[in-house]
């Protein structure tokens, strides 16, 4: 099983990070994996997008063209790779930050106000795994139970104190009904 996904969104709300934690889980699984990371100029307010290949066999390509799964965090995001989704893949929209529909019928669809979920609980840069909660709920390529090896393995002995607080916001994703 090859499970590739894209998270995109502007710089500074975390798109690197989400794909990091992603392949990191998925080397803790034993999984084949890639992460290709790109943003432009500006680190914070520029475009960013992140490619995550998870598989069961060795991988090809890093690069992601089609996903199954995408993560849209901003406008311009879904309006440039709403399109690029396989047909009976699945797309995530922070609604916070997007006030349109996904256009597309063929593909399941899951509106969660990741950016003022964050915001109300007092974790404003923990949209990005909000959303990957969600994510790791309705989709089922990796195991709820590697979360928290994978946030401890992200965040590092030298940001132990953030450990806490991205397990909660991974929660609210996770329990999140849309």
């Amino acid at each position: 099983m090859t499970t590739e996904i894209l998270i995109a969104g502007f710089g500074g709300q975390g798109i690197l990070f989400a794909g990091k934690f992603l392949a990191n889980m998925g080397m803790l699984e034993g999984r084949y994996l890639s992460w290709l990371p790109s943003y432009g100029p500006e680190m914070r307010g520029g475009t960013a997008n992140c490619s995550v290949v998870l598989s069961d066999a060795p991988i090809g390509s890093p690069i992601v063209n089609r996903p199954d799964v995408l993560v849209a965090m901003n406008l311009p995001s879904l309006d440039k790779y709403e399109d690029s989704v396989v047909p009976g893949g699945t797309i995530f929209v922070d609604s916070t930050l997007i006030d349109r529909k996904v256009k597309r019928t063929d593909v399941r669809v899951f509106y969660v106000p990741a950016t003022g979920t964050a915001n109300e609980q007092g974790i404003a840069k923990l949209a990005n795994m909000i959303i990957v909660g969600k994510m790791m709920k309705e989709c089922d390529f990796l195991p709820y139970s590697g979360i928290e090896n994978a946030v401890r393995t992200v965040v590092g002995a030298k940001h132990a104190d953030l450990f806490d607080v991205n397990m909660k916001a991974i929660d609210l994703g996770y329990n999140f009904e849309s």
